[in-house]
């Protein structure tokens, strides 16, 4: 049954929770080391007690199948805030660093301190995940949140405003639920701290929005993200590992697979295999599949749909308007400016395009915006290094999909139009942290030379600083 979204907030309710939050954060009580040990704590309760409403919400909301929402969304998290834990008492350390010869005598070292009062964002397509990993960050390093969920996935986000506010105080962690308005005015308020997880054109509003008070941002975004398969790969493996990271909730990947350049000499071949996959994976008819994800909505199940028509359907196409499902399908594009081609799908459907030498491809991908990800396939070493080196992309595999965003030993973020910043272990306790930088001098001796009125003070100067 579809749930209409809570009414948005007002100008004056927005502000008043910020303030909150400003008055409880400038009380020193997040600062400590078992505060944000306790809170994570908490937080990992939260998650594993309401597991089956978290999978009841996903369901709802985006037909998730529990063992979808497991991998995806809860394990995610409890691993996020295992590792976190098991960590955080080193990465809250002062930093020593080396002392450079002109500082004889000093000591050098960098200190993590928390930005303040920050806000996180999420989009709908992993809604539960991706606005709950931000702000196990912001916990560890010792900052307040103010949440705000989508609300194109009413269900999750009534369920994160319910389970945060029976768990933590709103002076130190607050949901607000709401649409456009509501966003609007949390990015009228003088937050310390921006995370976003969307679009690209939602992303630029709310970089201007942060710009006007020179608020410090992480944007994670999105774009095209290519995958390539050359004639050296495991056709059997590569086949799976691509429908696992392209039809993973249905396309609705910010990091899934956008579009498939394969070699020419196994073009046919790669492709009988992963229809054979896709029926392995899904059934002869996926959108009858009940674990099979639908699109979140009447826009977005349009907007996919008219991607059917960019050029010659090789597999699938089929369509459930009362479902909102489509097909896992298989694409020829017409040409490389039709939509299918300039628009990220966010959907399953996946445009192939043949290709004999990758130089054609690198071409391709650089003339484009950066991606957030990039897939190649191949046991050849030195394609894998002159792809890897030729791109510039937030993040990828080679040989696989998806998984780089699982370890919590790797960052992950984008470039140029496909994000700033990055996060996920220790990258998400550095995201939300400013480094303060701090000299400490020595009193035993003075270095005469650096004053005005020392006598050849230049010429020491420069057998110091040459």
């Amino acid at each position: 049954m579809p749930k209409t979204i809570t009414k948005d907030h007002t100008l004056d309710s927005v502000h008043s929770n910020v303030l909150l939050q400003k008055k409880f954060f400038h009380s020193g009580q997040t600062k400590p080391i078992e505060f944000r040990v306790k809170m994570l704590e908490n937080l990992a309760n939260l998650i594993r007690s309401n597991e089956e409403q978290i999978c009841e919400a996903l369901k709802l909301d985006l037909n998730k199948s529990k063992t979808e929402a497991y991998v995806t969304e809860i394990g995610f998290l409890l691993e996020e805030i295992r590792f976190t834990l098991k960590n955080i008492n080193k990465w809250m350390k002062p930093e020593k660093v080396k002392t450079a010869k002109t500082h004889i005598g000093s000591k050098g070292y960098k200190i993590a301190e928390p930005y303040g009062v920050t806000l996180i964002i999420a989009p709908w397509n992993y809604p539960f995940q991706l606005q709950l990993a931000p702000l196990i960050g912001a916990i560890a390093a010792g900052n307040t949140a103010i949440l705000k969920p989508s609300e194109l996935t009413p269900h999750t986000s009534s369920l994160l405003a319910k389970v945060i506010s029976e768990v933590f105080d709103p002076a130190f962690i607050a949901v607000m639920e709401g649409g456009v308005e509501t966003t609007s005015h949390l990015l009228e308020q003088p937050f310390d701290y921006i995370f976003f997880t969307g679009s690209v054109p939602v992303g630029k509003i709310v970089m201007q929005k942060a710009a006007n008070r020179l608020i410090p941002v992480t944007l994670e975004l999105g774009g095209k993200s290519p995958c390539i398969v050359d004639e050296t790969a495991d056709i059997g493996l590569a086949a799976k590992r691509i429908a696992f990271g392209k039809w993973t909730n249905s396309g609705q990947t910010c990091i899934a697979p956008d579009y498939l350049y394969i070699h020419k000499n196994i073009q046919n071949k790669f492709i009988e295999e992963l229809k054979k996959v896709v029926v392995d994976f899904y059934g002869q008819n996926p959108i009858e599949n009940e674990e099979y994800p639908k699109i979140v909505n009447q826009r977005h199940f349009n907007r996919v749909r008219g991607y059917l028509n960019d050029g010659e359907i090789l597999f699938g196409g089929q369509i459930s308007e009362e479902k909102h499902k489509i097909n896992p399908t298989l694409i020829k594009p017409r040409d490389m400016s039709v939509p299918v081609m300039t628009d990220e799908i966010f959907g399953p459907i996946l445009p192939i395009i043949e290709y004999e030498h990758i130089q054609d491809v690198i071409d391709f991908v650089t003339s484009r915006p950066k991606p957030l990800a990039l897939y190649i396939f191949t046991t050849n070493e030195k394609i894998e290094s002159v792809v890897t080196n030729s791109i510039s992309f937030g993040g990828g595999c080679v040989n696989d999909t998806l998984m780089h965003i699982a370890t919590p030993y790797l960052p992950f973020g984008g470039v140029g139009e496909s994000g700033i910043g990055s996060y996920h272990g220790e990258s998400s306790f550095v995201a939300f942290s400013h480094y303060k930088s701090v000299l400490k001098q020595t009193n035993r001796f003075d270095l005469r030379f650096r004053y005005p009125n020392a006598k050849n003070s230049l010429k020491i100067i420069k057998r110091f600083m040459k």
